[in-house]
């Protein structure tokens, strides 16, 4: 069982967000602006997916994982509020979150499901956020001079995704879940969250007038395919997902660990397991 504290981030959200707050560059910021957009309903799904697969375990088995669920949900609702305050700061910019709708309609189709569907989805997208998350850590330059709170929210939430990595994954696995279906939705999850982060990005982009421009491409270039871009440092981690002895842990959460010892006094501990 993983130990997980949920924690409040101490920053402001209620003050303005500059246009281009991510070091100025316009790419950056419509790319984490895009990924912002997706994580209230993302993780008001994950928060759901946990509960129900943790509802549907045999009675005998819910005390040892109580902990670790009530962990989990803590520090995605939290995630959940925080983005969603970032959120209603970015959309006085112009800008149009059209990834929920279209979000929320794909997500109707597992409802009433087997319940480890929901939960082979939720692992889906914690392997792309625990990925992107140790990425961001290794190169929080990538955030160039933004503000300390807007530093301080990306990292503190790239930190806790690589720490919850694992709980979908083994709630999947303790309720028998197949391999062949763990990866078909990695296969699928990889597709829709490419399609829909680029789709979004991309309006971004366009709305805030910089789409077409030299130094926006130039961005794109460099930090999703460069020697050390997110795709390209991606790639193997993404992979490993599809052997069939994976597990997250298997992938090294160092950076996380790191950050949340080293950062006590950006956050608060809200609830310790017991």
């Amino acid at each position: 069982m993983t130990e997980l504290v949920v924690r409040r981030l101490l920053i402001d959200l209620k003050q303005p967000v500059a246009r281009h707050w991510c070091g100025g560059d316009a790419f950056l910021t419509a790319w984490f602006n895009a990924l912002s957009m997706s994580f209230p309903i993302g993780e008001q799904f994950f928060i759901d997916a946990v509960r129900a697969g943790f509802k549907a375990l045999p009675a005998e088995q819910q005390p040892r994982w109580q902990a670790e669920v009530k962990g989990f949900v803590g520090q995605e609702a939290t995630h959940r509020r925080i983005h969603a305050l970032f959120n209603a700061q970015i959309e006085k910019h112009g800008l149009v979150n059209a990834w929920e709708p279209r979000a929320r309609e794909r997500l109707r189709l597992v409802e009433g499901t087997d319940p480890r569907h929901a939960l082979a989805i939720t692992a889906a997208n914690e392997h792309f956020t625990a990925l992107f998350a140790e990425w961001m850590l290794a190169h929080p330059e990538r955030l160039g001079n933004s503000e300390p709170r807007l530093k301080a929210m990306w990292l503190w939430h790239s930190a806790e995704e690589a720490e919850h990595k694992c709980t979908a994954f083994d709630l999947y696995q303790a309720l028998d879940g197949s391999e062949a279906w763990r990866v078909t939705w990695m296969r699928r999850i990889t597709w829709i969250f490419l399609t829909d982060v680029f789709r979004q990005t991309l309006n971004n982009l366009q709305r805030d007038g910089t789409l077409w421009r030299w130094r926006t491409c130039a961005s794109a270039a460099r930090h999703m395919l460069g020697r050390e871009g997110l795709l390209r440092k991606s790639w193997a981690p993404w992979r490993a997902y599809f052997r069939p002895a994976f597990h997250p842990s298997q992938q090294s959460s160092v950076l996380s660990e790191s950050w949340l010892r080293d950062n006590t006094v950006l956050v608060q501990p809200v609830r310790r397991p017991t």
